[in-house]
């Protein structure tokens, strides 16, 4: 592509806001995007609800399978954004397209991998991993169509990551928009033989979230390529592929491991769930699918601490990186403030969201979305420390030591103990979930005042022409 095409990055910057504005305009529009992407498995939840406990089971047991896929490899895309972002800050074009270029081809081999080799599978991983009869039955057509959208959903981490670290967060939130409506009318319309549809039951979701995930990374791809705000640019060299490839590799794998070990130990809280019955299980999804539509109005604070720290490094300014991180760690105490309270209101509306689940998943529904709210502010803290700020500092080694001894040593034993074999039952689960979450915010926020950002900074050095 001639350089001349392609817009320099300075041109793609406006006058700066106040310190509270920058913050607001990359955190809004990404927790917006969030919300709808939760939005829409809530929707999608209450369109299977209506099949039973068991569909709802079904559904949440899969996605949280699928979801060990996407949050693992989605740390290509975390990857991607850090780097880019320093390369903004310093104004380095060839470094971000190079960069871009390396993270694409990657995707597309990975994704390709770990999309197609489970599809063979699916009918033996439910069940070998601890789904019961019925819920493996019913959620084995949904999990092999889900997973094949791994690829897609790969690559719409590293466009969305990237325009937002070049100050573009808008788009993403807008082509989420677009997939979010069309998968909501797409899943009912499947799930329930609406008009000329066939009637699909869970597998009818399934198809709606492959066919609007490969939309929405088809969408991304021409606002970042179409529009010209990156440019398709390979390495001229091995040693400028060994600049690109090694960087985001250091950042990516450790990033991947401690995904790979919060993924598993979410999966295995639903495993022990699933020890209690298939009502349990679905009551704890219900818990999940509303929070997560809570706490991700905070997400975007993790989004803003990994660009507006990311820039400040790459433009080799350390007060600015220390004071960014300040004023994002504050500003998640307010937030989830709010957005725990408003969760919490949620247990008003389950009679009528899920009327056709039973009274006793309802009931533990509501036990657990009171705990998990009463203590929204030790996970959102966690969410921008732990996903935002130690890894903007290369401290992704403490990323990975709170995820494992929060969930390994601490939560799921507890889980076991209190889930099993003490009265507490399922609300014991949830107990060690917390007690997970204190144990992580203990060793994230030690980790955090470890950071030496002098010598970032000072590492951080131009790649080479």
């Amino acid at each position: 592509m001639p350089r001349l095409a392609v817009p320099s990055l300075r041109t793609l910057r406006s006058a700066p806001p106040t310190p509270g504005r920058e913050i607001a305009r990359i955190a809004v529009p990404v927790s917006m995007e969030f919300v709808l992407m939760l939005v829409l498995n809530f929707v999608n939840q209450i369109v299977v609800g209506g099949l039973g406990a068991t569909a709802i089971a079904a559904v949440g047991f899969s996605n949280s399978l699928t979801f060990i896929l996407a949050v693992t490899l989605g740390a290509l895309g975390t990857s991607v954004s850090i780097l880019v972002a320093r390369a903004y800050g310093a104004d380095r074009r060839g470094d971000l397209d190079h960069t871009v270029t390396a993270a694409v081809l990657t995707a597309l081999v990975l994704g390709a991998v770990v999309s197609f080799v489970p599809w063979f599978f699916s009918d033996r991983i439910m069940g070998l991993v601890g789904a019961s009869p019925a819920v493996a039955a019913a959620g084995t057509d949904y999990f092999r169509l889900t997973v094949l959208a791994t690829l897609p959903i790969m690559l719409s981490a590293i466009m969305s990551g990237v325009l937002r670290s070049v100050g573009q967060p808008t788009r993403p939130m807008v082509a989420t928009m677009i997939t979010v409506v069309a998968n909501a009318v797409l899943a009912y319309a499947l799930v329930t033989g609406f008009g000329p549809f066939p009637t699909l039951g869970v597998a009818g979701a399934g198809w709606a979230t492959l066919i609007t995930a490969v939309a929405k990374t088809l969408i991304l791809l021409w606002m970042a390529y179409g529009r010209k705000v990156i440019g398709w640019s390979l390495p001229d060299s091995l040693r400028q592929w060994r600049a690109v490839v090694v960087p985001l590799f250091v950042l990516a794998l450790p990033l991947g491991v401690t995904e790979l070990f919060w993924t598993v130990g979410t999966f295995l809280y639903n495993v022990v769930f699933q020890q209690l019955g298939d009502e349990a299980l679905a009551a704890a999804q219900i818990v999940t699918t509303l929070e997560g539509i809570f706490i991700v109005g905070s997400i975007g604070l993790m989004a803003a601490t990994t660009t507006l720290v990311g820039r400040s490094v790459g433009s080799g300014d350390v007060d600015a990186a220390m004071a960014w991180v300040r004023r994002v760690t504050r500003a998640g105490i307010g937030t989830a403030a709010v957005f725990g309270v408003l969760f919490a209101t949620s247990v008003l509306f389950l009679d009528t969201l899920f009327g056709e689940a039973g009274r006793d998943v309802r009931v533990m529904a509501s036990v657990g979305i009171l705990i998990n709210a009463a203590f929204q502010v030790i996970k959102v803290r966690n969410m921008i420390i732990g996903a935002g700020v130690l890894p903007s500092g290369n401290d992704v080694r403490g990323v990975i030591m709170g995820d494992a001894v929060g969930a390994f040593v601490v939560g799921l034993p507890l889980a076991i103990v209190l889930g099993l074999h003490t009265p507490l039952g399922f609300a014991g689960i949830f107990l060690a979930r917390i007690a997970d979450e204190a144990v992580k915010l203990a060793i994230f926020t030690w980790r955090a005042r470890r950071i030496r950002w002098h010598a970032l900074v000072d590492s951080t050095a131009p790649l080479p022409a």
